[in-house]
């Protein structure tokens, strides 16, 4: 069995690399996947913990958190897409302030 010590060390580095994309980067779309990507390492994390103590509970949070991100791209998607037709840009910088 692969140690508990894997799965969150591969779970921590998941969640800097969304944190920095979040950080870096100026598209909008990078930006969400960015967050999905941070949703994910605390998916793993869930997952690893709900395995090393037998108890199902961190996989019904899995289940909660992946509708919760389904929620929230759909939303992040629509206001998207509702900006670049408003504002011909997808850049966080272009959409800084939300005031049309």
């Amino acid at each position: 069995m692969i140690p508990i010590e894997y799965f969150i060390t591969f779970g921590i580095i998941l969640f800097c690399i969304g944190a920095y994309g979040v950080m870096s980067k100026s598209s909008t779309i990078v930006v969400l996947m960015c967050i999905e990507l941070m949703l994910n390492a605390a998916n793993i994390n869930f997952v690893a913990f709900s395995a090393f103590t037998g108890d199902v509970m961190g996989q019904v949070m899995v289940i909660m958190t992946i509708s919760v991100a389904a929620a929230e791209v759909a939303v992040g998607i629509a206001i998207v897409l509702n900006a670049y037709k408003v504002r011909k840009t997808v850049s966080t910088e272009g959409l800084a302030s939300m005031r049309w």
